[in-house]
């Protein structure tokens, strides 16, 4: 009783300072988070909802569920999760964070998966997309698009370890929740279904309209995208107070001795504690910092990238509230793979970049169709086209809600 009180004891004072650093700062907070809305409209929004668009179909089509089937002899005896996890997997490299997180949440409510298995899915399909290593952080933040091949072979690498670490995770209890899975969604429950007759009973079990379940895709895909922009803008937010009161700067210096037992220069902490609450932001920072040499903003950036920062955990914290999966070993995932990728990074620097072979990755590069192949070129039409898809479909989200509450307000006949 006492530690529940302090609790809410804790988080009040935390909201009264806050409230209270905003009414100092205003014009700093409105800096801060008219940043914050620039990376979600500029590149968060129009990245990340094609993809939840498709996984939303692809799960409604039974598509999915067939994908397991195919998937069970890798994903099983390799992370212990059903094959549907591989979809998950695929979707959360391709299309970044918090798309993991989401495609889980979405299995388990389904009950195509245990809530163990949702726990060990979910702590390793949390990554940043090739885009943003490529284009944000090698292009936008270095200048040097050969160091993306050092940060995403470090960043997956990274990913699969921890998979396969979180294997081990509760397993014991895997037999006595296995049967809350339903029936014929996996090999392990003896599911023998011709592969269109599985999709066409999925089909039929959704029951939507194909209108219904578009529509129904696009908002579902939008609301969430809402909610991750409301913590980017956030959390953007909570990193400008911070740094404003000090507070970053007096972590810092706890920070300096750990950075100088790594033989890392301590002019770095501040970017790290930057970047732990917001990774991007952490990342050119860290790009930023002429006293570190190439290859220790590099290891740094690659565990940013793995940790993903409290923004990003806390974008998967609110869409894992409304199941029951828990929180903990999504943040212990983050850390392993924090680790696990500045190490991999210290290790592949040098034969991947400093031995000419990073240097050459894409320059000597035929294209197929002979064009070269120009990241920067790509990433700068990417971010020229991305306000307005975000504007398009923010419009088409509005017209649906209103359609919908159209069709509750006049009553059927």
């Amino acid at each position: 009783m006492f530690s529940q009180k302090f609790q809410t004891l804790l988080l009040a004072s935390i909201a009264i300072f806050f409230a209270i650093t905003l009414m100092l700062f205003p014009k700093e907070a409105l800096e801060a988070s008219v940043r914050g809305m620039n990376i979600w409209w500029n590149v968060v929004f129009p990245s990340l909802l094609p993809f939840f668009i498709v996984s939303e179909l692809l799960i409604s089509f039974g598509v999915v569920t067939l994908l397991g089937r195919f998937l069970e002899p890798l994903m099983r005896p390799l992370f212990r999760v059903p094959g549907v996890g591989g979809f998950v997997w695929a979707m959360g490299l391709a299309s970044g964070n918090p798309a993991g997180a989401k495609l889980t949440s979405r299995l388990r409510k389904e009950k195509k998966i245990t809530q163990i298995e949702a726990e060990r899915l979910v702590a390793f399909t949390s990554s940043s997309n090739p885009l943003f290593i490529f284009g944000a952080v090698a292009v936008g933040f270095f200048h040097n698009p050969a160091l993306g091949l050092v940060l995403a072979v470090s960043h997956y690498l990274a990913n699969i370890f921890v998979g396969i670490l979180m294997r081990f995770y509760r397993q014991h209890e895997k037999e006595k929740l296995s049967t809350n899975v339903e029936p014929g969604t996996n090999k392990r429950n003896g599911s023998t279904k011709p592969w269109l007759t599985v999709l066409h009973e999925e089909r039929q079990k959704d029951g939507r309209s194909l209108g219904q379940v578009l529509g129904d895709a696009v908002r579902s895909s939008i609301q969430t995208l809402l909610v991750v922009g409301g913590f980017i803008i956030l959390f953007s937010v909570f990193n400008k107070v911070l740094t404003l009161v000090h507070f970053i700067d007096v972590i810092g210096l706890a920070l300096s001795l750990l950075l100088a037992i790594l033989q890392l220069p301590i002019e770095l902490s501040p970017a790290i504690i930057s970047g732990l609450f917001e990774m991007t932001m952490g990342a050119q920072r860290v790009s930023e910092t002429e006293s570190a040499l190439l290859m220790q903003q590099v290891i740094v950036v690659s565990f940013l990238l793995g940790f993903s920062g409290f923004s990003i955990q806390a974008q998967v914290a609110s869409l894992l509230a409304d199941t029951d999966i828990r929180f903990q070993p999504f943040f212990i995932g983050r850390l392993l793979q924090g680790f696990f990728a500045a190490f991999i990074a210290f290790i592949l620097f040098r034969p991947l970049y400093l031995e000419g072979q990073g240097m050459t990755w894409f320059s000597n590069v035929i294209p197929a169709f002979g064009q070269e192949i120009d990241i920067h070129s790509s990433w700068q039409l990417f971010l020229s086209i991305s306000p307005i898809v975000t504007l398009v479909f923010l419009i088409l989200y509005i017209f649906l809600q209103g359609y919908e509450q159209l069709k509750k307000a006049v009553p059927t006949k």
